[in-house]
């Protein structure tokens, strides 16, 4: 049975379904890059304060050991998730002697990239294949792509939700079989339209000259008189082939039209073997290069725009956990660094997601071919490098197979109008107009490209001759001044404490409790990844 939005719309209006919007599940991961004083990266560790990168629940790092990871748990008030990023924000900066948290996506000034530190996270086996891991992508991508920031959106609804559409559908598949298979529509859904995502939140049209090390640039990058290096229309340059995309994934033909193909076409990528990779070596002169030498290392490589997640057991693989127990959130991961809010997010943001993943879950659709995927990523590459440029035209599919064309501001308006209704059923839901507003908001971006971050930024860099790296400096030292400045909302001092020193302790209790070698653990890792 194939649904309408408006279908949709009237069934969740009625007050019982209505109330299952307001369980609406939100969680932020946020990367930010630990700099001294003076702009350049830290060298310092990780601070022991912050508790073990390995095991702490709300403060670890990512790929280089300065560049830190803040995760909220999952909260159904925006407002809270932000009051926590808030919190553990100001506990890091009070504890990491003066440095500060850089406020963009793409990094400060890098001397020698190839004097980024791995994240370390121990000499447990499990901490062990963390780095070795990170010496994998270093390897493979080079050292800068461990130095880039983004924000993590996790999103979830609840089973009463699901219930509502299972009825609506009259399905009689499971429950878990049901709602995975509606994430899965979801994620369709969310591939043909998340060019939207870094149109009106891409932050990151420019990049310091030393990003290049040196090298020659690939892009027909413009310089302005600051030095900084921009494209001129560009929007998101974390999410073009300088960041967070591999041109080695780009044979991978992922399936998302069901949990079981998915996970099928994830785990044969994590099996390819990769002729590039190979070159490196795995163990050279008794030294990990890389987890091994196949296309991905391990299934978190997979670079994508969103993920279908699952939370794991101790010891679980993602894919495992997904095939096993179903679909529990999506991640959203196209945002970048939000330069223009100290928490890299801003509540604006958060509602406007609410919105749009919400019609996402709504709008039915089929199954779609490589072809069609292809057109939605193309319209992503195009978007990260040229968004405002007024002649681009983005590509899609009509229902008889028919590809046509259209500008983001025609069709972005086209899409606006079926998000405007989505945001007066989420405002009945919350009692507010703070959908509306935020629909309203996004929509000026939409008619009005001037009004986009990456615009704003390119124009103070062009227009106003700004040097961004100060600029973004003195951001990150007003953000400093004013979490220091705040209360704790939500949390509060002696719990980090706490939770530093828990930490540590299950650090500790993991590191005694290995009885095999690194070579073995991986050994066994793998042979149970490969079902043998």
């Amino acid at each position: 049975m194939t649904l309408s939005l408006n279908d949709y719309i009237d069934a969740f209006s009625q007050e019982d379904n209505l109330n299952t919007l307001k369980a609406i599940g939100r969680g932020i991961e946020r990367e930010a890059l630990r700099i001294l004083p003076e702009g350049k990266l830290s060298e310092h560790g990780h601070y022991s304060q912050l508790g073990s990168a390995l095991t702490h629940g709300q403060i670890t790092t990512d790929y280089a050991e300065n560049l830190l990871e803040f995760i909220t748990p999952v909260s159904q008030s925006p407002e809270k998730a932000i009051a926590q990023l808030q919190d553990i924000q100001k506990y890091t900066l009070e504890n990491i002697n003066g440095e500060l948290l850089w406020p963009t996506s793409m990094p400060c000034f890098v001397g020698d990239a190839e004097q980024v530190p791995l994240a370390q996270y121990g000499k447990s086996n499990i901490g062990t294949m963390k780095t070795v891991y990170r010496q994998g992508l270093k390897n493979r991508y080079g050292s800068m792509m461990q130095v880039i920031a983004g924000i993590h959106f996790n999103f979830s609804f609840s089973n009463e939700f699901w219930q509502v559409i299972k009825g609506l559908h009259q399905s009689k598949a499971s429950d878990t079989d049901f709602i995975s298979a509606g994430y899965f529509s979801m994620l369709r859904n969310y591939k043909r339209y998340c060019w939207l995502i870094p149109y009106l939140f891409g932050s990151s049209p420019a990049i310091c000259s030393s990003f290049l090390q040196g090298q020659p640039a690939q892009l027909p990058f413009k310089k302005s008189a600051s030095g900084g290096l921009y494209l001129e229309y560009a929007t998101s340059l974390r999410m073009s082939d300088l960041g967070y995309t591999s041109s080695e994934q780009a044979s991978l033909k992922i399936c998302y039209n069901n949990l079981s193909d998915y996970v099928d076409s994830v785990q044969k990528a994590i099996g390819l073997k990769s002729e590039r990779f190979a070159d490196i070596g795995v163990k050279v002169a008794g030294k990990y290069q890389q987890l091994n030498d196949n296309v991905l290392q391990i299934e978190n490589e997979l670079y994508a725009p969103i993920r279908p997640k699952r939370v794991t057991k101790s010891g679980e693989k993602p894919s495992v956990a997904l095939r096993e127990r179903g679909v529990e959130y999506i991640e959203v991961r196209a945002l970048d660094v939000n330069p223009f809010v100290d928490t890299g997010i801003s509540i604006e943001q958060i509602r406007f997601l609410d919105v749009f993943l919400t019609f996402c879950a709504m709008l039915d659709n089929e199954e779609i071919d490589c072809e069609t995927m292809q057109l939605h990523e193309d319209n992503m590459n195009d978007v990260v490098l040229r968004g405002r440029d007024p002649a681009l035209l983005l590509s899609d599919v009509d229902s008889n197979g028919k590809i046509w064309q259209k500008s983001v501001k025609q069709w972005g308006n086209e899409l606006f109008n079926q998000l405007a209704k989505v945001a007066e059923l989420l405002d009945s839901a919350y009692g507010s107009n703070h959908y509306a507003e935020a629909i309203t908001r996004e929509l000026e971006k939409i008619n009005d490209a001037s009004k986009t971050p990456s615009a704003i930024i390119v124009d103070a860099m062009v227009e106003q001759e700004q040097c961004m790296s100060s600029y973004s400096l003195a951001q990150a030292k007003d953000y400093r001044e004013q979490l220091l400045a705040r209360d704790y909302q939500y949390y509060s001092e002696q719990f980090f404490i706490n939770e530093a020193e828990k930490s540590h302790q299950q650090q500790a209790i993991i590191e005694a409790s290995d009885i095999l070698s690194f070579d073995d653990f991986l050994t066994d890792y793998f042979a149970e990844l490969n079902g043998k």
